[in-house]
């Protein structure tokens, strides 16, 4: 596994560490198989709490959640129902979601990630169709305009130069679950015209990416700052909770790679906001941005590749 790496600003604005919660979506075990894995290798007690959904409870790392990851599981009515959802396992991932954990376990869950995969659980690269993710929900230092901003420009800019290192599973590419943010929402974060508040950084967000299906999905983080505008922009924002933490849902779950780890992609994260913190390289990330959107003859999708001519030299990728 991987050295692993520090966030550039570690703590909370009031010295707490920044916690990070680790969704894993996998194939080839079901729920009660995952649950006593869990429990075997962080502690704990599995409990079954839905008729899908398991949860381990006094583990090392905290209370685990298992559920069968489909919105099905919460309207199965009847035998022919759970039959459609026993078949449509194949596809269907069963997920485990961590409560949040200071990052030093993420060591735990690897090692609990590695122990599924020798019992046969499966990533996205074992069938084409299977569009198993991800998602790291890591706290903010804070809720000020500066916590949020630089991050979230960040990312944006930076998001095809790594979906282009990480060498992005085909079947993430074609499937709508982690789509890369409008070039719009680009443009209005690099315009250096623009006197950024909390408001007009909600406008911006909800005007051109208005859903869940984004890597980076902001709209949690946003639902935290001012639900109701999230709640009119998007209804099933309503029923969702919003929290002060990025939610950074990764293209693809590699499980079953030995060279995979939730550490590497941790690694990536802090990398994210070592970009963010770079004052200079943000800037000159921006012009060229800038100059790439308004030459007369742009290439479209070719952003990675003239970004990648100023992250190569400065960013080490992990």
């Amino acid at each position: 596994m991987p050295d692993l790496k520090s966030l550039p600003v570690p703590t909370t604005h009031g010295g707490e560490i920044r916690k990070v919660g680790i969704e894993v979506e996998l194939g080839g075990l079901n729920e009660d198989r995952v649950g006593a894995i869990l429990a075997d290798q962080l502690g704990g007690t599995v409990r079954r709490t839905a008729e899908y959904e398991r949860r381990v409870e006094g583990s090392a790392i905290g209370d685990i959640d298992i559920l069968l990851d489909t919105a099905l599981r919460d309207r199965v009515a009847g035998q022919i129902a759970r039959m459609g959802l026993d078949l449509g396992r194949a596809v269907i991932p069963v997920e485990f979601v961590t409560s949040p954990i200071p990052p030093e376990q993420i060591a735990e869950v690897d090692r609990a990630c590695r122990a599924l995969s020798a019992a046969g659980g499966t990533g996205t690269q074992s069938g084409l169709l299977l569009g198993f993710g991800v998602h790291l929900n890591v706290a903010l230092p804070g809720v000020a305009l500066d916590d949020i901003l630089p991050t979230l420009t960040a990312f944006a800019l930076i998001e095809d130069w790594m979906r282009e290192k990480m060498q992005l599973d085909a079947a993430r590419r074609v499937q709508p679950f982690v789509d890369t943010y409008p070039s719009e929402l680009v443009d209005r974060l690099c315009d250096s015209r623009l006197d950024w508040t909390f408001e007009r950084l909600t406008d911006a967000y909800l005007s051109v990416a208005p859903d869940r299906n984004h890597a980076l999905d902001a709209l949690p983080l946003l639902k935290h700052l001012n639900p109701e505008a999230v709640a009119r922009a998007v209804p099933q924002m309503a029923r969702k909770s919003g929290r002060p933490a990025w939610h950074y849902r990764l293209p693809d779950c590699r499980i079953d790679e030995p060279s995979w780890s939730i550490a590497l992609e941790w690694n990536r994260w802090c990398m994210v906001e070592e970009i963010a913190n770079d004052a200079d390289l943000m800037d000159r990330l921006k012009m060229t941005w800038r100059t790439y959107r308004n030459r007369s003859l742009p290439i479209p999708g070719r952003w990675h590749s003239v970004s990648g001519e100023l992250l190569d030299r400065e960013v080490a990728f992990v």
